[in-house]
């Protein structure tokens, strides 16, 4: 199984020249072979826990890269990685897909679905990555492909944003790499199993303080944590379709992996000393995040700000340090990135139909196309928590995990979280107000039959839909994925 282990980075890295060879024979023929390595990419994620071992990783792959210096090419997967590789992978496979349906339009669909398919390949290798230097070379490979795919299949300020991404990515990544070199420094190893199980303990309380801090500023960036958060409003809002499934899909879920992976591992005693003010940086981000949505006169730019309300449920659940907020986060990882990803492919498909994402030129949606704004409000019911929808699990049991801390600097902030979800509440049904419901405006009211939900539109978001039902009704399938042994070490300190 080290074999797949390999595949699963192998795949859509050679998808992504391949793709872009098979362009001499036109853009199809090369999307169709980006969809193809991606379907090959998400069956060999799926098949990952066969043969798992008894150890602290299912599977482990650790092979000389610079014995001089020390350097080791380090993979791992455990259950704590490898429903985030499912979600890159699938979403990677319905983004391609979805540039195979509907060509960009800006063209060159072969080289956006080989540019998507690097982002898979360094997405999953940051949750594989089991060596400090691995996990910070996969962290640095994404941010160029997304730069590209921002800056060229962008809206009218792509380039303003991409150059905003840009350098607020380079900012935690230099954060990232500080903190690194305070871990490998200190302690002599980058092996994050090593240092999750026992050698980190052997760093000094000050020296843990300052990784932890140094470390967990860098994943901040792309959590993303307020007040680092100003990046992502302007790359959703001018992102293409695709761009933003992934970006709210799973790029940002590198930074709540890489605080639970990384920060906690290596660090514990200095996430102790730092978990309060991680708390309420993170309940100022749901708050703050709620309250500039109901501001919000722009579709994208709405759901944009949602995820930093959102994403901070996952960071309180981590700052709790408990078993229930750790778990919360990371099941509240996917599913903010089914339910975030399926919110932008509908941000999407209204754009094209109606060339806007002014939220008083969308009212009355449903009168013309009642397909479309049924899986609207199905997704913001969703986002809003409604039991039953995968959304409720994460945020609740977030906010249980802070009241089970039992101080009450973690009661109050779990009763401002709380607040915290009302709002998300009433900034959706606000959305699902203007843009579904009343009189249709007279940009919807003419778009007639060419409004309705297209089969091809049904099958990208229909694998999306059951894993919003499904994991709403059956936790426990999430949760009992979660179980690792490294997950238990972080918890037990």
């Amino acid at each position: 199984m080290k074999a797949v282990l390999v595949a699963v980075i192998a795949l859509p890295a050679l998808g992504a020249l391949a793709a872009m060879a098979g362009r001499r024979s036109g853009e199809r023929f090369a999307k169709w072979i980006a969809v193809g390595f991606a379907a090959a990419g998400l069956v060999a994620a799926a098949v990952l826990p066969l043969g798992a071992g008894d150890g602290p990783m299912w599977h482990r792959l650790n092979l000389p890269w610079a014995e001089t210096i020390g350097l080791r090419f380090d993979l791992g997967v455990d259950g704590v990685s490898y429903p985030l590789i499912v979600l890159t992978a699938l979403l990677t496979l319905l983004c391609c897909v979805h540039t195979l349906l509907y060509e960009p339009e800006r063209g060159r669909g072969g080289v956006l679905s080989a540019l998507l398919l690097v982002v898979a390949a360094g997405i999953i290798g940051v949750f594989t990555a089991a060596n400090l230097v691995a996990f910070f070379v996969f962290f640095e490979l994404v941010l160029l492909p997304m730069w590209a795919i921002i800056h060229w299949w962008g809206g009218p300020k792509r380039q303003h944003a991409a150059l905003k991404f840009a350098l607020y990515t380079l900012l935690g990544s230099l954060l990232l790499l500080a903190g690194i070199f305070v871990v490998g420094g200190t302690s002599g190893t980058g092996d994050l199993v090593a240092l999750t199980e026992g050698a980190a303990a052997k760093l000094p309380a000050g020296t843990q303080l300052l990784a932890f801090a140094l470390l967990t500023l860098g994943f901040a960036v792309k959590a993303p944590l307020w007040p680092l958060h100003t990046w992502l409003p302007d790359a959703h809002t001018e992102a293409p379709t695709v761009g933003s499934v992934i970006l709210a899909g799973v790029l940002l879920k590198m930074g709540t992996y890489g605080m639970v992976r990384v920060s906690l591992g290596v660090a514990p005693d200095g996430a102790a000393q730092a978990a309060p003010v991680l708390g309420v940086l993170a309940v100022a981000a749901i708050l703050i995040g709620g309250l500039v949505c109901l501001a919000q006169t722009e579709l994208k730019r709405l759901i944009a700000y949602s995820s930093v309300g959102h994403m901070g449920f996952v960071v309180l659940g981590i700052a709790t340090g408990t078993a229930s907020g750790i778990n919360a986060a990371l099941y509240g990882n996917i599913a903010h990135g089914l339910i975030t990803g399926l919110l932008f492919f509908l941000a999407g498909a209204v754009k094209d139909r109606t060339h806007s994402g002014e939220l008083a030129r969308l009212g009355g949606l449903r009168n013309v196309a009642p397909g479309l704004a049924g899986v609207l409000g199905f997704t913001a019911l969703a986002s809003l928590g409604l039991p039953g929808l995968a959304g409720f699990w994460g945020e609740a049991f977030a906010v249980y995990g802070s009241v089970t801390a039992a101080k009450p600097l973690w009661i109050v902030l779990a009763v401002l979280a709380a607040c915290g979800a009302a709002l998300a509440a009433v900034y959706l049904l606000r959305l699902l107000r203007l843009v579904t419901h009343g009189p249709s405006s007279p940009f919807i009211a003419g778009l007639g039959p060419a409004a309705a939900l297209k089969r091809g539109e049904i099958a990208v978001w229909a694998p999306i839909i059951a894993g919003i039902v499904v994991f709403g009704l059956a936790p426990w399938l999430l949760l009992d994925t979660f179980a690792s042994p490294l997950l238990e070490a972080v918890i037990g300190k």
